[in-house]
């Protein structure tokens, strides 16, 4: 089995151009593909893992990955799956932003000269002539084409401003860049994106002729991608210092049952073989596959030892609570305290486990906190500070997601 059936039997496949040439490339190695990151935050998240994970195998098959940091397009903000326009970030929040995303790569991807490349489109977005693109580029794109894109479509009634509707060009732009400048003849990305990408390839044959082998490639994101990274109304980070390595392994660890072998066919490198097998499993035997996620994705993310600690902590608290050294844990200081006391409510919001006041209050209205083995029943129950010594004191939300307080 090549790589690209590979890809198709993990169900990673949404749609393709020119599958037979792009078939051809990906198995024998001579695929040099693009999957491009906005940095609107400084952190990938979970649901990054997939174009992550797609990078790193097609690299072990013989194939260049190059990441695309969107220093430029960031500064743009892609409307696709948006009801309102993102919040415009400074030049100087993008680069911090862009700096962080390079080391998180640098986990998953082999940089280096003739391996992957890490580019980043403000280096010839930023610098372009406005006047110069639309004579360049802009006959190439058909207005009535741009509206009936679904990336457009959805948010026309709301309201799409002239400066979202330029992203298009802009991506495409991206593609028709790297093919010239890097040799670049493949595309990566998700099936949201897919009227974006395509605008990329067809201005490199409007531009370059038909014969241009430049290929587009959508990974099946709508359904799965994107109901990764969220969690308790927050996202899950790849960062340590955002998400602890005992939280990542618990969100993977608490996901449904009929995601847990979509999630393990896609996103780890456990052979095939061994998957289908675990296809076969039902009842208790998913939860087995369930730490198996968990572990397999902790481990690629935050290293081996931080993956067996996570499982660790995490089977003694649902066996009764042995060792909890490793859970998320908060120091609360003198200051947390109104007349030696803290409320659940703020306890709540300071472990992550509730977003707001709000989520907090119904949360406890609908029976989910716990303190120690004690379920919170009043909105105004508050507990006090001298609770919070020695080992500390254990928060739980439902019944898998856990933090301490020390102080």
């Amino acid at each position: 089995m090549g790589i690209y059936e590979e890809l198709k039997a993990r169900g990673l496949i949404a749609q393709v151009t020119d599958e037979e040439e792009i078939r051809n490339m990906v198995n024998a190695g001579r695929a040099k593909f693009y999957i491009g990151f906005d940095c609107t935050a400084d952190s990938l998240t979970a649901g990054h893992f997939m174009a992550l994970t797609l990078m790193k195998r097609l690299q072990q098959a013989g194939n260049q990955p190059i990441a695309l940091i969107g220093g430029g397009t960031t500064m743009i903000g892609d409307p696709s799956g948006r009801t309102d326009m993102r919040k415009m970030l400074t030049r100087e929040d993008i680069d911090h932003n862009a700096e962080c995303f390079r080391r998180q790569m640098e986990r998953f991807i082999d940089f280096g000269e003739g391996k992957a490349q890490m580019v980043n489109n403000a280096d010839w977005l930023l610098d372009l002539n406005y006047v110069e693109l639309l004579r360049e580029v802009g006959a190439c794109f058909s207005v009535n084409n741009m509206l009936r894109a679904e990336c457009y479509k959805q948010r026309m009634e709301r309201g799409l401003s002239f400066f979202e509707f330029n992203y298009m060009i802009m991506q495409s732009y991206d593609f028709y860049y790297l093919f010239q400048k890097y040799g670049c003849n493949m595309q990566f990305g998700g099936d949201d994106q897919w009227s974006n990408m395509l605008g990329g390839t067809e201005l490199i044959r409007k531009k370059l002729g038909k014969d241009a082998h430049a290929m587009t490639i959508t990974l099946l994101t709508d359904s799965q991608g994107k109901k990764m990274g969220k969690t308790a109304g927050n996202a899950v980070w790849l960062d340590p210092n955002k998400t602890s390595p005992f939280e990542f392994y618990q969100y993977w660890r608490n996901v449904g049952d009929a995601d847990v072998m979509k999630c393990i066919r896609m996103l780890t490198f456990l052979p095939l073989e061994q998957i289908d097998e675990m296809d076969k499993w039902e009842g208790s035997e998913l939860n087995r596959a369930k730490e198996i996620l968990a572990f397999e994705l902790t481990k690629l993310v935050h290293g081996e030892e931080e993956a067996k600690k996570a499982g660790a902590a995490a089977k003694a608290l649902f066996a009764g609570g042995a060792d909890n050294s490793n859970m998320p844990t908060t120091t609360l200081t003198d200051a947390d305290f109104t007349d030696g006391k803290i409320t659940v409510i703020d306890l709540l919001v300071k472990s992550g486990l509730c977003t707001t006041n709000s989520d907090a209050r119904r949360t406890i209205q609908q029976g989910g906190a716990v303190i120690g083995e004690e379920k919170v029943s009043d909105v105004k129950a508050a507990v006090e500070e001298a609770r919070f010594g020695g080992d500390g004191l254990i928060l739980r939300k439902g019944k898998k997601n856990f933090h301490k307080f020390t102080k």
